[in-house]
Formats: structure tokens, C-alpha cells, sequence
């Protein structure tokens, strides 16, 4: 489905680790954060072992507490739910834009005003078990989904209204612009993942991003085993986890930052080539790229499927014949252990099962050829036309 792209230089920064007696917690970490700091314009850095150990370090910042609510979106790989669920607070989902995918903001100001009032109308966001009435709304956590931004302004006015925080979920985004501002900085706290089909790649790994001091130093503290500032090494002020990154990831995310627009312009060009094959295909609709994006940072390329293709079916075929795809995104509401906990049922949130259903992610990465996107595109129009 992907391959990394690595240069010479990317190992060689890898080997020069390998070579010192620091692997951990050394000069490397310091310079990746660095190159962050500069890179988003915020004040903090914190490199962390994975997307996930990063936002969930941003729940805890954010103050979220068992049974408070947080409004996210249902259409997103699982994590961005989880690191709610790690608090025992409650996954409050709203639907998404069908072009997009991503979170719709008028629907999440619906949903922050209800739930501050409370009341019945509160109770019609919320699942039907699983959660207690007139609990704290605490955050919006909006997501990038596949690279484009979310529509922040309008969401970053509902925060301030309610006195919310914002957790940026740009774990799929780094590189993209909202209105000529990079994502990741709209938010309280921001994060980007770099696992191996990223638009960089450390292996696994994570940064989160803030200007918030306070928020800054505990987050640091609680990624190394609760060690704040001033603790010694056996000296730990919170309960905290190891959700450090380590040097040699760092190197290797320092010397792929040093390439990201070369990286980002390769995808970009292989997306084009999908975008305009695709294009002659009545039975599929490439990806929309909205007016506010000024720049989309693609990390997959997930195309929807007529309703009277069989999806299902298509994938099998395509598989059969050596092109790999996936469904994107299976809805998280649907999943066998939310559908357990708070028991959630088809019809939910039409739009995510909608885009759901119709979804496929190609093969792809910024190491394909135009060669290798033509032959997806035309084992794809084979398998269409019934050959």
C-alpha cells in the first residue's frame, strides 16, 4: 500500500546514532523538537513515541477527566477516540462533511451548545449508554483526515465561546495550510505522527506542538515516566508513562524534515497523476480539495465509489490481480467495542457510514511511478468494465 521514502542521508543520520554511546534521551531529541519549533513557529516541541502517546498526552493537558465530554469526529482512524476513552471521558460524535470527511463545524456548534446547556437536547448527542448526564464538555478534537485540514475558524469560535480547548489531531496533515496557516498550530495543542506511510517517517513517532508553558512542561514531565522538572532520575511528582522517542528515531525525523517539501511535492505530483486517470472514470469520485486549503498535504488517496459499484467486491478483484487497497475509514462508532460500550447502531452518522462504505484507499506513496500509478488505474478500469 506504501513505502517510505529514505535517502542516503536518512540512514547515514541513523548510523551516526548507532555509533555514539546515546540512544536515548541525547542531543537528537533536541535537535528534532528544534527543527519543529521552527518548522510550526510555536514555542514547544515534544517529540513522543507515536501520534497516539501524543495526543493522549494532550488529553491529560487539556484537563479531561473521567465522564467530561469531548466532541470529536466518528470518521478517523481509532486512535483519535481512544486517547478519550484512555481517561474514561466520553467520545461525544458529530458527523462529518461529505466532501471532506472532516468534522463539520456547524454541527459541532450545535453540539457544544446543547451540552452546555444540558437538558434533553444534550442527551440527543450523546451515546445511548455508557455516558452520564450533565458531565463537563471539555474539548473539540477535530482531525485532518487524509491530509486536508478541518474547517478550524469556525470550531477555534465554538472553543472560545464555551471556553474549550482545542486538541489538533494533524497526525495525517503535516504540511498542510488552513487559510496560509499551518495545521497543527490552530489548536491549544497540535500533534503530527510519523509512521512509516507519513509524509515523514521515524519508524513510529509523534510531536506534539504548543505555545502553552504550563501545558508544555507537564506533558514533558509525563512522557518520561512522570519526572518533572527538578525531579531526580528516581523522583517522580505524577503518575506518568514512557512515551519517549528515541535517538535514533529522532535523527532519522531530523534528516526527513530537512527534505519535506521535496517529499511533499513528490506526493503531491503522484496524486495529480491519480486525480487526472480517475477523472475519466464516471464510477469514481477523486478527492475534493476545499477553497481554504492553501496547501493539502496529501497522505493517502482515498477514492469514493459509485453506490452501484460493490465496493466490497471491487477490492477483492483488485487484490486478486496484485493491486492492494483498503476500506478508509471503517466508521469508529461501528467498531465491535464501541458498539458494546455505548451501544451504537448503524444509521448513527449517515455521512461517515456513507464515506465509509464507498471508500478505498490506492496504493500509494511518494516513491511511485507514473508507470506504476498508470497500472493501478488501468487494473481498476478493467475490474469496472467487468474484464
Amino acid at each position: 500500500m506504501s513505502s517510505p521514502d529514505l535517502a542516503d542521508a536518512d540512514r547515514q543520520a541513523v548510523l551516526e546514532v548507532l555509533n555514539t554511546p546515546s540512544l536515548s534521551m541525547g542531543p537528537r531529541i533536541m535537535e528534532f523538537e528544534q527543527a519543529f519549533c521552527d518548522f510550526s513557529g510555536r514555542k514547544h516541541a515534544m517529540g513522543v513515541s507515536s501520534g497516539t502517546t501524543g495526543l493522549h498526552l494532550c488529553v491529560r493537558a487539556a484537563g479531561i477527566e473521567p465522564g467530561d465530554y469531548v466532541i470529536t469526529t466518528p470518521f478517523s482512524f481509532v486512535a483519535s477516540a481512544n486517547v478519550i476513552l484512555f481517561e474514561n471521558a466520553v467520545p461525544v460524535f458529530v458527523d462529518v462533511d461529505a466532501r471532506t470527511g472532516n468534522i463539520d463545524p456547524g454541527l459541532v456548534a450545535e453540539a457544544a451548545r446543547d451540552l452546555v446547556i444540558g437538558g434533553e437536547k444534550a442527551q440527543e448527542w450523546l451515546p445511548r449508554k455508557g455516558s452520564e448526564p450533565n458531565r463537563s464538555l471539555k474539548a473539540i478534537l477535530p482531525v485532518d483526515v487524509f491530509g486536508q485540514p478541518s474547517d478550524l475558524d469556525p470550531i477555534r469560535k465554538v472553543a472560545q465561546k464555551y471556553g474549550l480547548k482545542v486538541i489538533e489531531d494533524s497526525c495525517e496533515a503535516l504540511g498542510a495550510e488552513y487559510k496560509g496557516r499551518k495545521v497543527g498550530t490552530l489548536g491549544d495543542y497540535g500533534v503530527y505522527a510519523f509512521y512509516p506511510n507519513k509524509q515523514i517517517t521515524t519508524g513510529e513517532g509523534g510531536v506534539i506542538v504548543t505555545d502553552d508553558d504550563q501545558a508544555a512542561d507537564f506533558m514533558r514531565a509525563l512522557r518520561n515516566q512522570g519526572r518533572a522538572v527538578g525531579d531526580t532520575w528516581l523522583q517522580h511528582t505524577y503518575l506518568g508513562y514512557n512515551y519517549r522517542l528515541d535517538e535514533m528515531s529522532a535523527a532519522l525525523g531530523t534528516a526527513q524534515m530537512a527534505r519535506l517539501d521535496e517529499l511533499l511535492n513528490k506526493r503531491e505530483q503522484v496524486a495529480a497523476w491519480y486525480t487526472e486517470r480517475l477523472a475519466e472514470m464516471p464510477e469514481v469520485e477523486t478527492p475534493s480539495v476545499e477553497p481554504f486549503t492553501t496547501h493539502m498535504s496529501w497522505f493517502v488517496y482515498v477514492a469514493l465509489f459509485n453506490k452501484s459499484v460493490d465496493r466490497n467486491g471491487l477490492a477483492n478483484a483488485l487484490e486478486a490481480r496484485g493491486v492492494p487497497v483498503r476500506p478508509y475509514f471503517a466508521p469508529i462508532h461501528l467498531q465491535p467495542y464501541m458498539i458494546k460500550r455505548f451501544g451504537y447502531r448503524p444509521g448513527d452518522f449517515p455521512v461517515t457510514e456513507d464515506l465509509g462504505s464507498r471508500g478505498l484507499a490506492l496504493p500509494f506513496s511518494g516513491v511511485m511511478s507514473r508507470a506504476q500509478v498508470e497500472h493501478v488505474c488501468q487494473t481498476l478500469r478493467a475490474v469496472l468494465r467487468g474484464r
